[in-house]
């Protein structure tokens, strides 16, 4: 009898350890939140189902973020960018970048000639708002078709924030500035011999007198930053009602032109700046055009992507 209460504490044993083991196994093989285990007739503890569901979205939104990413989808004023779509895309920017700086170079060469219309001459406050209504049209028109860029600083500035491919950059650049050329010459042929290009220089930005190249450099970065921080509140993140986004962005324009009018001209747009400049033939300070508005762009959108913008749907 001893010795088979023995054989039986022995095999009981085995048979304990065997369990153990096999709940071991199984604890390392499952993935995590599997849900309900059972080993030998026990319960294991099921992992916390909060941890798996942030995990689960977390590794959902990374996906839509990667997919939005390559495919350009999800972007300004819910246009949808890819290879399918990029010709027309390109060509929006195009056009839309030609009637923004037509819009607003052709009212400023008016200006700057005295050119009256229906009484006195255009004035300062005639040139910010034909640039503000410009773009809102702009925006109107073919937001959702190619997201409205007509900026290289709104274009790197998406980038930046991954809110756009960088394989597509090149080609929205591209555009921007052929559009921003043709309008030049649309200015210029628009006011023929009347001094247009050799008095106005096709209303090309240029540092006003007594102002430093630093100082205009600054206030570029700044004014570019307001608009694409307004353009990216109102274009990318749902809360915004979608209806006042073009009256958004164009009044960002206006008071950008408003600020920094009487100090560098009010460019906020590298392509606006280079178009006049190409056809006027005279590239001063042009650097602080480029350079100064892609700065202030990509600060602004990554600082609102970081810090602002609704990264996960409530509830």
């Amino acid at each position: 009898m001893k010795e088979a209460h023995e054989l039986d504490s022995e095999r009981d044993r085995r048979e304990e350890d065997l369990r153990r083991e096999a709940a071991r196994s199984q604890t390392a093989e499952s993935p995590a939140g599997a849900g309900v285990r059972r080993v030998g007739g026990s319960r294991v503890e099921r992992v916390s189902e909060d941890a798996t569901h942030r995990a689960a979205r977390q590794g959902a939104r990374e996906a839509i973020e990667e997919k939005e990413e390559e495919s350009g989808g999800g972007g300004l004023y819910g246009s949808q960018i890819d290879a399918s779509h990029l010709v027309g895309a390109a060509i929006a920017e195009l056009v839309g970048t030609f009637i923004l700086v037509f819009g607003g170079t052709a009212v400023a060469v008016a200006a700057i000639l005295s050119r009256p219309t229906a009484g006195g001459a255009y004035g300062s406050l005639a040139i910010a708002l034909a640039f503000g209504l410009a773009l809102a049209i702009v925006v109107a028109s073919i937001g959702h078709v190619s997201g409205a860029h007509v900026n290289p600083a709104v274009t790197l500035g998406m980038a930046a924030a991954r809110r756009f491919p960088w394989n597509y950059v090149p080609i929205y650049i591209a555009a921007q500035l052929v559009g921003a050329v043709l309008a030049a010459l649309a200015t210029w042929l628009t006011f023929g011999g009347a001094g247009a290009r050799s008095k106005a220089n096709l209303a090309a930005t240029y540092p006003a007198q007594g102002v430093g190249d630093l100082q205009a450099f600054v206030v570029e970065i700044l004014i570019t930053f307001i608009l694409v921080f307004v353009v990216i509140s109102v274009a990318t993140d749902q809360r915004a009602p979608a209806a006042i986004a073009p009256i958004a962005v164009g009044f960002a324009l206006a008071v950008g032109v408003f600020i920094a009018g009487p100090v560098t001209g009010g460019a906020v747009n590298p392509a606006r700046a280079l178009g006049p400049m190409v056809v006027a033939g005279d590239f001063t300070a042009a650097w602080l055009y480029i350079l100064g508005p892609i700065i202030g762009g990509i600060l602004a959108a990554l600082l609102y992507d970081r810090f602002l913008a609704q990264t996960e749907a409530p509830g």
